[in-house]
């Protein structure tokens, strides 16, 4: 029962990684033949390219791990094999979280309007306050690995300690909590700035609004209609990262109490949130949505 379970997992799995690849790859392909057309890009589908190549890259990342769990586990605990393994995770999370959030404050610094001359003042220099929001995380990144690696290195030098070098789970659960504690701290910061960028649109818009009402365009005012796609791509940003959240810590609980069953479930569901976010983001995106939409339309003319 349990082995026919983790079968269907992997294919659910399988699904995931190709509607991911499929979704991010679009994305780079159609920025990248932009590019080379117009020898230039916008500083959002820039910030749309490298977010979905983070994206492959963790899709990628979570879908090696999962059969490396399922039939070579004494990778895990190799000591090269676990740094890369979990590395590999940290760096492609790291950036697929972070400019994510990057793209959350670029619509809140391009669309939203509020007086404060400090507001104003980043608003006018967007672009070079995203480089710097970007550079600054690299700050986030190096003291996380540092942590980590701290982590790994005491974890397996009390391993080789002992007289049974053992390949198993049983010992995992016992280094996964102060790595998994680290990554969860600095994953708070991201996800709290995001939702403040969420929460400043929506003032935004309802300042908007209330300014509007004299005005019967309504929804069709091209400044509110902004807003709304904004608060789109922000909150579903929001809502899948939470359930992505969610599934690593139930999938940190069972790990503990060594449930493998809810543990991969837990991490079928994860990866949903890096393979379908892109789609949301194709859809928010005037050039992406359009090209898919020809896309389709060229499909469905070959049938």
């Amino acid at each position: 029962m349990e082995s026919a379970l983790l079968s269907i997992l992997t294919l659910v799995i399988i699904a995931e990684f190709v509607i991911g690849n499929l979704s991010n790859g679009f994305i780079v392909l159609i920025n990248c033949i932009d590019w080379v057309s117009k020898r230039q890009l916008s500083s959002v589908d820039k910030i749309l390219t490298f977010l979905a190549i983070s994206r492959i890259g963790l899709i990628w990342e979570l879908l090696v791990s999962w059969f490396l769990a399922l039939h070579y586990l004494a990778i895990f605990v190799s000591r090269t094999g676990l740094r890369i393994m979990i590395f590999s995770w940290v760096v492609s999370n790291h950036f697929s979280l972070w400019l994510a959030t990057i793209l959350s404050i670029f619509y809140l610094l391009k669309i939203a309007s509020f007086s404060s001359p400090a507001f104003l003042y980043l608003k006018w220099r967007v672009n070079q306050v995203i480089l710097m929001i970007l550079l600054g995380t690299l700050v986030f990144l190096f003291l996380n690995l540092i942590q980590i690696n701290i982590h790994i290195k005491d974890w397996l030098d009390r391993c080789e300690r002992n007289t049974i070098w053992n390949f198993s789970m049983s010992g995992l659960p016992t280094f996964s909590v102060p790595v998994k504690f680290t990554m969860t701290m600095f994953s708070l910061a991201p996800f709290t700035v995001a939702l403040i960028s969420f929460l400043l649109l929506i003032f935004s818009l309802r300042k908007h609004l209330q300014k509007m009402q004299l005005n019967y365009k309504g929804h069709r005012e091209p400044r509110t209609k902004a807003h709304i796609n904004a608060l789109k791509i922000v909150i579903s940003f929001l809502l899948l990262y939470a359930s992505f959240f969610l599934c690593i810590l139930i999938a940190w609980i069972s790990e503990l109490y060594q449930n493998t069953l809810i543990h991969m479930f837990c991490q079928t569901i994860g990866v949903f949130y890096p393979s379908s976010h892109s789609f949301l983001l194709i859809l928010g995106n005037p050039k992406l949505r359009h090209a898919s939409l020809l896309v389709a339309a060229k499909v469905r003319a070959k049938r």
